[in-house]
């Protein structure tokens, strides 16, 4: 930001181009230049020349063209340097030699049968067990899924996706352009380590690219013989079982990390769903930028419900309204922080008829607070939208409504109290994790994007996980113009609103990014106004319906498709349309009137592009076909005497299909002869969309050659992003695969982001405004861009150490949060023995923190508060252990252990202190005294007893009360009379259950902690290591509450045997 500030605008006046958008035919605005590939040329001002000056400059370049001329050549020169300096280059130039490995071995795998490729499988996991590595199998491996994805998919690994492939399998980031195939890439890498029967995790960012990829990519994993499993957001536990028994399962981030939360909070072993022991293995994240940095910063929280202060919410919101930003407070925009004055203090204090908002007893402060960035913060249609009477969050990356999240720490209430909706109840975390922390549990991890370079040294320091860059297959040609900004955003919607009018009148498809709701919506209303047809796409659910298929045909002549961030991620736009994709339209079209009398809900009456889109044609064999198929359909749905609902009807068309995909035309035909008397309308369905995707296959790539020729898609984006990654990854929507394309971005100095950043732009205004009496005019040049692209550096560093800072913090709770699941999985997938085995540890280690709180090693037993030791070990052993301990006194205990001082040996299997109650006889057979000699070896090899000349008193009183502890439940438990079954049932469902509830109490008190602690940065102390410190002492107390605990309700339950599920009534 020291860099953009610093700059005057006296030395910038030279650098900055002005664009006039009035009198088009006389200025030299961009969108006016008639040639669409000239069409991004920079302006250049002209003085009115002669007739001869004119031949004589189109005969001898002019000085302009030369500089421009050689500076591009002295571009590209650098270019090639940098390129060969790069550690990059050297790393793929290594890769190419698998490259040939792959391509030597291709002919040899090509004349293999399907039989015998599919049994390459078998045979590569039997090299493994014979003791060969993957690195071993791999160039075969590869070779082996380029032919089986030939041969299912028609789809061929290029070279450079070889080159992806192996940077999966290596454990880095592969970087590949839009359009590059990084789903097909995938298979490589899946195929390989999934051999070992460990499981291979493929994750991407929501459940339809989940599905379409193991749909479509599962083809050539099951031709091999692998199974592939699916896990979506309404599947049973057993259905998430079986997906996670197979050998690649394809999932979505959340959904994966939902179920790990979700197996730590399962009170028995039959509720696991995942692969335990070792749940994680192997996993490839698609988008891994998105998923590890976008929504690093918002973890992942099962709550359970706290009801109780939300009438507080609605009042809370009432006085927020009263109070005016600027005089009763203050607001930090670029960390979201509310800062009350006294003004406000006091005014709050008196609407709510409280002399102190921070009272314990009254708290009001939080839910002030609350509303208070509820107002400000927390935008309708930006950060939230209202439907059925519920505010729903939209993630700001993505532009889609996430039903099932909701702020933490009351902002949810808050932002429903300002919208006078229904309040729901206050939530209390159960369990969370972070995604960083999730894919840490990870012992190898590889990700894929367009977009990560840019981050790599977050990478590097988080993951240790390198970015590697692979070549593109064809040259990208592009052309990306200069940043163009404008003083007020009324100027920026009309240039845009003019730029996508002038492309359109071109035929170019136009790809427009918005950064919320609100924006697409405001756009599309300036469209209307000059009736320009277009698709919207953004949180509305009547448009987010259709995302996929929207996003699919933005590349058609004349498409303009309006997009939230990255809504529609994942879904090619290809130049003239995707085929498939059109094919099933013109299925629906010609087939759902027959099948449904259902109509959808089409809520809106907006143009859609699609009236104006080049009309498909359908060949005569495709129109009879739909005809017979139609008459087919029709007289089904009399003959049954119903009619489908319209997504039943729209399920049947997908599933025939998919159908499609798995049989070719002559087996098709085979059903519907066969089935002819039944009336095989699947089989139909799908011998009519084959033939139906043939022609749209050829009136894509007739269209797309002309929309190439106009230009290719053009993208606008109407705002800089807090990262340049986000802003590359809307760049890259354009110019897939070698295609031509263009992009542009419109920036207004009234953004949200200048105004969040502190970003000085008055400069700007101040000087358009000297020069012009039109603030609407843009401005560009090298200064501008310069500038621009510091405050994306200072924002991305700024979000950087945000970030940096969550993972060192979660970092602390990451390890008791392993330690705390550890221990929960060890006692829910043990053996019979093992509940008994952790309850024996907590009763020696409780009694150890009864006697290490009472006595000291250096000094006589006379000198040590045994009283204490007796009172609290017969407490915690209630009416079990008062009988035995009735008549022992201080006295007793000193004198008996000052004997046993004086002893010489002890018979440590029979042992106990002289005049002291000798403990039942339950360590009876090889395995209960084999548990006794175990632990006593425990106790003397033990740390936490000070050296002294009493210390093997100290151990030995340790030993006594610990086996009379451990004998005397196992006696009374005897005397019960009850199974062994339901012994241990009883055991496992205590030790979870207290637990959990401490476990719960403690993420409460480190989530306090954390926000705690920052305050502690004003008395010179580093927060982070406060947290370390008070952090670690937290858990300790929280294991030794959860030993106490578990103990005394063991000894109550067994000493008067209730119902197990009251055990916390």
């Amino acid at each position: 930001m020291a860099t953009a500030a610093a700059a005057s605008p006296a030395t910038l006046i030279p650098l900055i181009r002005f664009h006039h958008r009035r009198h088009r035919p006389e200025s030299t605005t961009l969108c006016c230049t008639k040639p669409p590939l000239a069409y991004p040329q920079l302006p250049i001002f002209f003085h009115s020349p002669s007739r001869s000056g004119r031949r004589r400059s189109s005969l001898t370049p002019s000085p302009i063209t030369i500089a421009a001329s050689l500076k591009e050549n002295i571009g590209e020169i650098k270019k090639k340097w940098s390129d060969l300096t790069s550690l990059n280059y050297w790393v793929v130039k290594d890769y190419y030699r698998l490259v040939n490995s792959v391509n030597k071995l291709e002919p040899q795998i090509q004349r293999l049968s399907d039989e015998m490729l599919a049994a390459k499988t078998v045979e590569f996991r039997r090299r493994l067990k014979q003791g060969e590595t993957l690195a071993d199998i791999q160039a075969e491996a590869f070779a082996v899924v380029r032919e089986a994805a030939n041969r299912k998919l028609g789809m061929r690994h290029f070279d450079v996706q070889i080159i992806g492939g192996a940077v999966l399998h290596d454990g880095s980031i592969a970087e590949m352009k839009t359009g590059e195939g990084k789903t097909l890439v995938s298979t490589l890498a899946a195929y390989l380590n999934a051999l070992t029967g460990e499981g291979v995790h493929v994750v991407t960012v929501n459940d339809y690219l989940a599905q379409r990829d193991a749909e479509w990519m599962g083809r050539v994993h099951r031709f091999l013989g692998l199974s592939v499993g699916l896990i979506q957001r309404r599947m049973t536990a057993e259905e998430r079982r079986s997906n996670y028994r197979c050998d690649i399962t394809y999932t979505n981030n959340s959904e994966l990390g939902f179920d790990y939360l979700r197996d730590n909070l399962a009170s028995s072993s039959d509720q696991l769903v995942m692969r335990w022991p070792k749940p994680f293995h192997f996993a490839i994240v698609d988008e891994v930028d998105s998923v590890l940095i976008d929504e690093g910063r918002n973890p992942l929280l099962i709550s359970g419900e706290a009801n109780k202060d939300a009438a507080r919410y609605p009042v809370a919101a009432k006085v927020a309204e009263l109070l005016v930003r600027g005089i009763h407070y203050n607001v930090e925009l670029k960390d979201n922080s509310v800062e009350l004055t006294e003004e406000g203090i006091v005014l709050a204090e008196l609407a709510l008829e409280t002399n102190d908002l921070w009272d314990e007893n009254d708290p009001w402060a939080r839910f002030v607070m609350n509303a208070l960035k509820a107002k400000e913060f927390y935008k309708r249609d930006v950060q939230y939208i209202v439907r059925n009477g519920k505010a729903l969050i939209i993630n700001e990356l993505t532009g889609r409504v996430e039903e099932k999240r909701r702020w933490s720490e009351g902002i949810h209430q808050a932002v429903e109290a300002k919208e006078g909706v229904k309040i729901q109840a206050d939530s209390v975390v159960v369990a969370q994790i972070t995604y960083q922390s999730l894919f840490k549990l990870y012992p190898k991890l590889s990700g894929m994007t367009g977009t990560a370079k840019t981050e790599e040294k977050e990478f590097l320091k988080m993951f240790q996980m390198p970015v590697i860059e692979v070549p593109t297959n064809l040259p990208n040609i592009r052309l990306d113009l200069p940043i163009q900004a404008f003083a007020t955003a009324r100027g920026k919607w009309d240039h845009v609103r003019e730029e996508v009018e002038y492309m359109f009148g071109l035929g170019r498809p136009v790809l427009v990014g918005t950064t919320s709701v609100e924006n697409s919506e405001y756009l599309s209303a300036l469209l209307k106004e000059r009736r320009i047809p277009h698709n919207v796409l953004n949180a509305r659910p009547k448009y987010a319906a259709r995302e996929a298929e929207i996003v699919a045909q933005a590349g058609k002549k004349y498409a303009i498709t309006l997009s939230t961030n990255m809504a529609g991620r994942g879904t090619d736009i290809i130049l003239g349309g995707n085929p498939k994709m059109l094919a099933k339209e013109v299925l629906e079209d010609s087939l759902l009137s027959f099948l449904t009398e259902d109509a959808p809900d089409e809520a809106n009456g907006e143009p859609s592009s699609e009236k104006v889109l080049s009309k498909m044609k359908v060949g005569p064999s495709s129109l009879a076909l739909l005809a017979k198929t139609a008459l087919m359909a029709k007289y089904v749905g009399k003959s049954e005497g119903k009619r489908c609902t319209y997504q039943e009807a729209k399920s049947m068309i997908s599933d025939s299909i998919e159908m499609s995909q798995s049989l070719d035309s002559r087996e098709l035909q085979r059903l519907v002869d066969e089935q002819s008397e039944m009336y095989p309308l699947g089989p139909s369905i799908a011998l009519t969309y084959l033939s139906v995707l043939q022609d749209c296959e050829i009136h894509c790539l007739s269209e797309g050659l002309e929309v190439k020729r106009l230009g290719g898609l053009h993208v606008i984006g109407t705002s800089l992003h807090e990262s340049r990654r986000i802003d590359n990854q809307l760049r890259g929507r354009a110019g897939r695969q070698g295609d031509p394309g263009s992009t542009r971005f419109m920036v207004s100095l009234q953004d949200e982001m200048f105004q969040k950043f502190n970003f000085d732009t008055e400069w700007a205004v101040r000087l358009i405004s000297r020069i012009t009496n039109d603030e609407d005019i843009p401005i560009e040049g090298d200064s501008i861009v310069k500038q621009l692209l510091a405050l994306q550096i200072n924002a991305e560093k700024y979000f950087f150490g945000i970030r940096k800072s969550l993972v060192e913090f979660d970092e602390v709770l990451e390890v008791q949060r392993k330690h705390v699941y550890d221990l929960r999985q060890s006692i829910l997938t043990g053996n019979s023995e093992s509940s008994s085995e952790h309850i024996f540890q907590y009763m020696q280690a409780v009694v150890d923190e009864i006697i290490f709180k009472n006595v000291n090693p250096l000094k006589h037993p006379s000198s040590w508060s045994l009283g204490k030791v007796l009172k609290e070990f017969n407490d915690m052993g209630a009416e079990l252990l008062n009988d035995c301990f009735a008549g022992i006194t201080e006295e007793t205990l000193v004198e008996s252990l000052s004997h046993l001082h004086e002893l010489d040996s002890v018979n440590i299997i029979d042992f106990h202190p002289p005049n002291l109650p000798k403990p039942p006889n339950s360590f009876r057979g090889i395995r209960g005294k084999s548990s006794l000699l175990k632990r006593w070896l425990a106790i003397c090899t033990d740390d936490s007893t000070k050296d002294g000349k009493y210390r093997v008193t100290v151990n030995l009183l340790r030993k006594y009360l610990g086996d009379f502890l451990i004998a005397s439940y196992l006696n009374v438990i005897q005397e019960s009379g009850y199974d062994a079954a339901y012994i241990k049932e009883i055991e496992r469902a205590v030790l979870v259950k207290t637990l959990d509830c401490f476990w719960r109490d403690h993420l409460v008190n480190m989530n306090r902690l954390s926000s705690a602690v920052n305050v502690r940065s004003f008395g010179h102390r580093n927060p982070l290591e406060e947290y370390k410190i008070d952090g670690c002492r937290f858990f300790i107390s929280m294991l030794s509450a959860t030993r106490r605990l578990t103990i005394e309700s063991l000894l109550r339950f067994w000493s008067s045997p209730m119902d197990s599920q009251e055990l916390y009534v």
